[in-house]
This record gives C-alpha cells, sequence and structure tokens, in this order.
C-alpha cells in the first residue's frame, strides 16, 4: 500500500521565540543535535512504507530554505512537490490544496499521510508501523487521526474522547475533540483513561478527504480548486498559487472544517514518543542534566542553580543563584522566563509586533536564497554587513534609490556587475557601488563568497530595491 506524505510547514512558533521567528518559523528552528524539525520531518515522511513522491505545502519565502534543509538529510529531491502560498492561512486550506493536487497525481484510493513540520517523533520504525495500521484504516473509508496518550495533566494540547472500540488494536471512533482544557478538566480527562491529545496528524485516502470536505466544507473546497487552478508551474518541483484567488479561502483549520464534523473520523492510539516542541521546557528535555537539575545547550557555568536551562548562540552564559530559569541567549536578543511562565512568551512577540520592532519577525542573520546576510552594526545614514554568497549563486539585479554601497570582500571572488561595467574583486579589494546604478554580485567560484558591506543614504530599508532580474523567480516587492 502507497502511501503520499503531505508535509504541512508554516507557523511562527511564537512560545519558542527569540529563536523562531516570523522569517524563520519553528520547522526550521534546530535541535540540541544540530537537525531541524523540518528536516527530522523528512525523515519521518521518508520512514514510511513505498513512498514514491513527498508534497510539502509551505510559504513561498521559505521555498529555497526548505530544499536547503531537505538537502541536509536526502541530497536528491526529484522526487519532491512543493505547493507554496502567498501568505499564511491555516491547516483546512493547506490540506483541500494537497488533496486537490494529489487527485490530479494519484488515484482516488491513495492514502495521503499529513504530517505538521514541527513535531518531534524519534521512533521512526514505531511511527511507521502506526501509520501503516492508520493506513489501512483509511482504506476502509476512515479518516484517521492519531491520538497521544497523555501522561499528565496537559492544558496547552487539545484533546480527543475516544467513542466506541473499532477493533482489538485499541483503535476507536472518536467521540468528539476538545480544545485546550483548564488544569481541572486536563485532570479529570487524564483520570478517566478515555481521553488521549491531539497530535494534528491524520490519514486518508484522498477520495475520502475530498468528499468530506466537499460535505462539510465546501466553502474551502471551491476557493482551493481554484486557487489551484490560477496557480502556476515554476521550476524545480514549485507550484506557485495565485494570491488573489488564494485570499479567497478562509482561516479554518482541518480539526473545524472535516474532523468536527464527520461522522467517519477513527483515533489511532500512537505508540511511539510523540513532542509538539511547544515550549523551551519541551527543547530542554532533550539535553542532559547535571546533578542539580541544570541543562545547557552552548557554553554555561550554572553557580548554585537549579532545574535551569540556558541556551546560547556562542556566548557563554553564566547563572548564580536562581532556580527554575530558562535562558536563549541569541545575537540579537535575550528571554530570561521563569519555567512556570513558558507558555506566555508568545506575549513578549505580540508586545515587539505592537511595538514594530524587528526582532520578533528576523534574526540578525538573515537566510536569502543565494546565501544570508549579517547586519554587524547601524546608525544614522550607515548600515554594515556580513554578506555570505554560496558557490555559483548571484543576487538579483537591482538598483537602489536612496543608498551607496561599499564592498569589500574578505573571501572568496566576487564577480560585480555595476552599470556597464563587469569585474572580479578578490581578497583585499573592494569596489564602490553609487547610489542609482544597475548592479549584481555574484559568486562564479567553488568556495563560499564573504565580504563586508558598507551602506550609507538617507534611507537604508530592505524596501529600497528596484529589481530587473531575478533567477530564483522573486518579483520586485521582495527583498534581495
Amino acid at each position: 500500500m502507497g502511501i503520499l506524505p503531505i508535509i504541512l510547514s508554516g507557523g511562527a512558533g511564537t512560545r519558542l521565540w527569540p529563536v523562531s521567528r516570523e522569517t524563520s518559523p519553528k520547522p526550521f528552528m534546530h535541535l540540541p543535535d544540530g537537525q531541524s524539525l523540518l528536516a527530522k520531518t523528512l525523515l519521518r515522511a521518508n520512514a514510511l512504507p513505498q513512498v514514491t513522491n513527498i508534497l510539502t505545502v509551505t510559504n513561498r519565502d521559505y521555498f529555497f530554505r526548505t530544499r536547503d534543509e531537505y538537502t541536509t538529510v536526502q541530497p536528491d529531491l526529484a522526487n519532491h512537490r512543493y505547493l507554496l502560498e502567498p501568505f499564511g492561512r491555516n491547516t483546512a486550506p493547506a490540506v483541500a490544496l494537497a488533496a486537490l493536487w494529489a487527485a490530479r497525481e494519484h488515484p482516488p484510493e491513495t492514502v495521503l499521510a499529513v504530517l505538521p513540520a514541527d513535531h518531534l517523533i524519534q521512533d521512526l520504525a514505531a511511527f511507521a508501523r502506526a501509520m501503516n495500521h492508520a493506513a489501512s484504516l483509511a482504506s476502509q473509508g476512515r479518516l484517521v487521526t492519531f491520538g497521544i496518550r497523555p501522561t499528565h495533566p496537559e492544558t496547552g494540547f487539545g484533546y480527543i474522547e475516544c467513542g466506541e472500540p473499532l477493533d482489538d488494536a485499541g483503535d476507536c471512533a472518536v467521540r468528539r475533540f476538545v480544545e485546550k482544557p483548564s488544569l481541572e478538566k486536563a485532570r479529570e480527562y487524564l483520570a478517566s483513561g478515555r481521553f488521549l491529545w491531539n497530535s494534528g496528524m491524520f490519514c486518508c485516502t484522498v477520495g475520502d478527504l475530498l468528499a468530506a470536505f466537499a460535505a462539510h466544507a465546501p466553502e474551502v473546497l471551491g476557493p482551493a480548486r481554484q486557487a489551484l487552478e490560477a496557480s502556476t508551474m515554476g521550476p524545480q518541483g514549485m507550484v506557485e498559487l495565485e494570491a488573489k484567488a488564494f485570499a479567497a479561502l478562509p482561516d479554518i483549520s482541518i480539526d473545524y472544517a472535516i474532523m468536527e464534523r464527520a461522522a467517519n473520523v477513527a483515533v489511532v492510539p500512537g505508540e511511539f514518543d510523540w513532542s509538539d516542541i511547544g515550549s523551551w521546557e519541551a527543547v530542554a528535555e532533550f539535553v542532559a542534566a547535571d546533578a542539580a537539575g541544570n541543562r545547557a545547550s552552548g557554553e554555561a557555568v550554572h553557580i548554585e542553580s537549579r532545574n535551569t536551562y540556558t541556551q546560547s548562540d556562542g556566548r557563554v552564559v553564566a547563572t548564580v543563584g536562581v532556580d527554575d530559569l530558562v535562558i536563549v541567549d541569541t545575537a540579537d536578543a535575550v528571554l530570561v522566563a521563569h519555567r512556570s511562565q513558558l507558555q506566555r512568551v508568545k506575549e513578549v512577540v505580540g508586545e515587539l509586533k505592537a511595538r514594530a520592532h524587528e526582532a520578533y519577525r528576523e534574526h540578525r542573520t538573515v537566510s536569502r536564497p543565494w546565501g544570508s546576510y549579517t547586519v554587524l552594526q547601524e546608525g544614522p545614514q550607515f548600515k554594515i554587513k556580513r554578506i555570505e554568497v554560496r558557490p555559483g549563486h548571484a543576487l538579483s539585479l537591482q538598483m537602489h534609490h536612496h543608498r551607496s554601497e561599499h564592498w569589500i570582500v574578505v573571501s572568496g571572488t566576487a564577480e560585480v556587475l555595476n552599470d556597464e561595467r563587469r569585474i572580479l574583486v578578490r581578497v583585499n579589494e573592494s569596489t564602490f557601488i553609487p547610489a542609482g546604478h544597475k548592479h549584481r554580485l555574484a559568486n562564479p567560484g567553488i568556495v563560499p563568497l564573504i565580504m563586508i558591506e558598507v551602506q550609507s543614504g538617507e534611507y537604508l530599508g530592505e524596501d529600497d530595491i528596484v529589481r530587473f532580474d531575478d533567477q530564483y523567480g522573486r518579483d520586485c516587492r521582495a527583498v534581495s
């Protein structure tokens, strides 16, 4: 029985700020073992039986970074396809679009495995067994979800109440879905033995899923069909959804749209480890504790401290005489929170957004299809960046109205187009790009190009770009 994995990759993961941000959301977050949640989801998809294609639904802006993460665990991506959303919606539109795409390419009895990219499951063999079992139920006409046996009264998860048993394996019809409960209710659910945590994963055939959308959420299915029909095929397996048609889709989850309304929903208890990595508490669990319960990712010194987690990008973090704290240090932001208050980290993001502070949106180092840049320092009418361009890649052909740029190469070789003049700039050499000059930077070599850019001008925003040509298919409204 073949299975088509559908990877849903999006969501800001605001409770994991300052590592997870709007332009670098939770699926791209690397765990202490060095792998991202997205890469681990791909490994999970590849562990399923008879996988021939994998479809990822994600934002257009995340496409190149998604491929980069995938290639860390699967260099050949020829069997991958991508539905690229112009902006965020919710899981019901994403799943409806995936089902419609699958119906074009596969027969209606094809089994879909819908996998959020921000979860962690480490026992891939147990997961594959559970999905294979769910696929058998799906082939019998069931919409199958996966429940996780609760180990404590958790208020951060939704719950599934089990109904009548379907077999001797513990599978049940779903009686109802329950939103995140109060602590008192969560204790009741745990004591009853009838409730499972809602994992957000499910399994069904293409035909049954589309029939469920037609019966219970036609307001999703109709616009999804129009958005897919208006889409354009791009290179590397890209299907770009047209923005105007996509905007007609409602913002609704798959649980609300389908799973809570359909009568043929079954739940399979997941006999595998599972975490939604929903807070820094969950991240800390993947780091070994010392005798006092302290955990550290990166360099740390704990003096007379207990049950404290520290994470840093390079600096030493020292704690003295503190208990039950989480400290996360990044290049441009530090989080200090009591372990009992970690669910409120999202309030920090809300406050930063209200202040229009860039720290809610992006890191000091920003990924681009061609490489990355890091803002080293900025002030009135100047900004200094470290730019890294991958071998064989190039920035867009562009022009700035309000700033000039001085480029100094520190490693590799730069090929620079400055109006009509094309030159090579080598280590310890520099060049100057006046405002108003059409220009392009490329790396023609086989090693990374690293350079320092000094910008000067009356306005230095990333939106001061007129783009004329771009090998990555970006338009002139996007940044470089």
